[in-house]
């Protein structure tokens, strides 16, 4: 491989794999591969796949941000960079599809942002998680926005300030992966967390995930004022009807979508 590969698509049983395939690059996140990145779950965000797995090669799982992209970039490109790296991630949780993370090794500073911006992640053992900034020059600002709502204060200043890399057991009692397994079991486990997270109905689903970010960093108040209306709302899906009919005629269910 270049090192300078566009992300792969593959699908599988209504899965799309999205692969990051930079390994000689530590798949930095430079604004070429962010662009690529951003089309590629766009594309798929866009078709009747049920889930996304995002997913990389070689020894790293995602470097972060490339400091040859930023290094003597004038205020307004920097800028204009870290606002395509901002819709990129919001754009991981914009899209109806449940979107997985599978880490293989390490993740740092925009690449944990990438991590911790996916709906769930199943780590391998062997997998570690930073934002180095903290023990450098340039502190990890953007990255912090999505670990930091993973993992609370305390533990996000404490990845913040020390720059250090948290092993994946330890990411996965901070809430920022779902699952920690033997690295022999990554695709395994990944395979069984997505499946039962795309089960039902799909309308449901989408209309969920994407109710359940716009509540999530809200006073409980507001929360509940939001998830009412949708909720009130969504109960006249098909898919409600269905399930709810389902139930009470004690069969299983159909679902339209």
């Amino acid at each position: 491989m270049d090192g300078h590969g566009a992300p792969r698509i593959e699908r599988k049983d209504g899965v799309a794999t999205i692969t990051m395939t930079r390994p000689a690059r530590r798949n930095a996140l430079s604004r070429e591969h962010l662009g690529q990145l951003l089309a590629a779950v766009t594309e798929v965000g866009q078709s009747d796949a049920l889930g996304i797995v995002l997913a990389a090669e070689g020894p790293v799982f995602s470097a972060g941000h490339d400091f040859a992209d930023v290094a003597g970039a004038s205020l307004p490109e920097v800028r204009s960079l870290l606002r395509l790296c901002t819709e990129l991630m919001q754009t991981l949780q914009d899209v109806p599809q449940v979107v997985l993370a599978r880490v293989h090794a390490l993740a740092t500073a925009a690449g944990c942002q990438l991590v911790a911006s996916c709906d769930l992640a199943v780590a391998a053992e062997s997998a570690g998680f930073a934002a180095p900034g903290g023990k450098g020059g340039w502190f990890c600002h953007t990255p912090m926005v999505a670990i930091a709502r993973n993992v609370g204060r305390k533990r996000a200043m404490e990845l913040a300030l020390t720059g250090d890399v948290i092993d994946a057991a330890t990411a996965l009692d901070w809430g920022l992966v779902n699952r920690v397994v033997p690295d022999d079991q990554l695709d395994a486990a990944v395979a069984d967390l997505m499946g039962r997270a795309t089960r039902g109905s799909r309308a449901s689903k989408a209309w969920g995930k994407q109710t359940m970010y716009a509540q999530l960093d809200r006073p409980e108040r507001d929360a509940y004022t939001t998830a009412i209306e949708v909720m009130a709302a969504a109960s006249q899906l098909p898919g409600a009807v269905e399930g709810m009919s389902a139930f009470l005629e004690k069969r299983r269910p159909v679902w339209p979508d």
